[in-house]
């Protein structure tokens, strides 16, 4: 019996998916849509939700646990660290959220381009039906980015964008830098509730110790919550990229038909040829090196 992947493959080979006179000209690119936006309401209330929160965490840590300054050390040494961390997290997102995911060009299932690939016989083009695209192997269509997204592992609200094969290393930074601010503020609220009990309440903070209990409680509730989201969705993200298959082909248990490659290669694929600082970098576009390039033909 066929597997479901096998039966989607079939159904690509079908003559009726492969008419390249029902597809337009692919439109041309001009200064206006460079910028990678995907304009859906979910995400993008999803993204300034988690902006929100970041600026609700920032303010916590900042003007109720670390000002005023009882320790100069300790409030400048957290400080620091935190919104180090903070700024790595927000800038990991725009990037994530901004960076075209490795969207394939949309409508080039046309004659002329079909004729330029040069076909041998035996080979086949697989082509979207949706997107009137010719997709490379690994390659997925996105219902909310409405395009087919090379090496596809899922899309993410938050980030109101596709994880796919040209902004995963920023995903995997976002969700590492918001795992860590949320598991320091976590101490950062143990240490001043701890401090706090031994000394008046009314110097812990210059807030009202009503209202310095409760933002604090609310950031244990954010913290605590993220940090498990976050750390798991880190998890997986690391174990997909080190067995190089992604979410949906996990989910879909695709037949494996791409070489195989060591966990530290599949590391450098996604990250950067060599290992260096710039993997923790948001702003360090990761250099592929000789990585294969997904074909159209296969």
């Amino acid at each position: 019996m066929k597997s479901p992947a096998h039966r989607t493959r079939d159904i690509e080979r079908q003559a009726g998916y492969l008419r390249p006179e029902h597809c337009a000209p692919p439109p041309l690119r001009t200064g206006s849509d460079t910028m990678w936006f995907i304009r859906d309401g979910c995400g993008i209330v999803c993204g300034v939700i988690t902006w929100f929160l970041v600026f609700y965490a920032e303010f916590v840590v900042v003007f109720v646990m670390l000002l005023p300054a009882k320790n100069v050390i300790y409030s400048l040494f957290n400080g620091v660290i935190f919104n180090g961390l903070a700024f790595l997290a927000l800038a990991s997102h725009a990037k994530a959220m901004c960076t075209d995911p490795g969207a394939v060009p949309k409508g080039n299932a046309t004659k002329e381009f079909i004729e330029s690939l040069q076909l041998k016989p035996g080979q086949v083009v697989y082509k979207c039906p949706k997107c009137c695209s010719i997709k490379p192997d690994r390659a997925h269509h996105c219902s909310v980015c409405k395009r087919c997204i090379k090496k596809m592992d899922h899309h993410c609200p938050w980030v109101n964008n596709c994880v796919g094969e040209n902004n995963q290393k920023y995903f995997v930074l976002f969700t590492m830098y918001i795992a860590l601010i949320s598991f320091h503020s976590l101490m950062l609220v143990a240490f001043h509730f701890v401090f706090c009990f031994e000394e008046d309440w009314t110097k812990c903070s210059n807030f009202s110790p009503p209202a310095t209990v409760v933002l604090l409680i609310l950031l244990c509730f954010e913290g605590l919550l993220f940090l498990i989201f976050t750390a798991v969705m880190f998890g997986t993200q690391v174990h997909s990229i080190c067995s190089d298959e992604t979410g949906i082909e996990q989910l879909k248990k695709e037949e494996r038909r791409w070489a195989k490659r060591s966990k530290w290669m599949n590391m450098k694929v996604v990250f950067g040829h060599p290992f260096s600082i710039a993997w923790l970098n948001p702003f360090a576009t990761p250099d592929h090196g000789k990585a294969d390039l997904y074909q159209y033909i296969v």
